[in-house]
């Protein structure tokens, strides 16, 4: 069990590297908008695979490792999001700080529920 969630930990790593940064990059910003982005679209899969795989017998508790703590767990930002917001906080900027954290509690969340939408589908 510990290789397959090694394995997805890898893989959701990488896809967090390299997405975040062709996000950050063409965003041209400041604002950690390729966290943000991650942190959305892993709760929406994360939500997808959790809502489906606990429905049903065709995903092995190897493959729900795999996916929900291994790739989840590499894909998603949230100790990345907690630096950014103290950073924002230790350089004063509190408006772009509050907007960070409320937009992805807000947005997060929305994804989660996004996917257990499309896993009932």
């Amino acid at each position: 069990m510990i290789w397959w969630v090694a394995l997805g930990s890898a893989v959701g790593g990488v896809a967090r590297f390299l997405l975040g940064d062709v996000i950050q990059r063409w965003s041209g910003s400041s604002f950690p908008l390729g966290t943000l982005v991650i942190n959305v679209t892993g709760s929406m899969l994360l939500g997808v695979i959790m809502r489906y795989a606990l429905q049903t017998p065709a995903v092995t508790p190897e493959a729900r490792a795999f996916l929900a703590i291994g790739l989840c767990g590499g894909y998603t930002t949230f100790s990345t999001f907690s630096y950014e917001t103290a950073k924002l906080l230790e350089d004063g900027d509190w408006l772009r700080a509050t907007l960070y954290v409320s937009t992805s509690v807000v947005l997060a969340v929305t994804g989660m529920f996004l996917g257990f939408a499309l896993a009932r589908r």
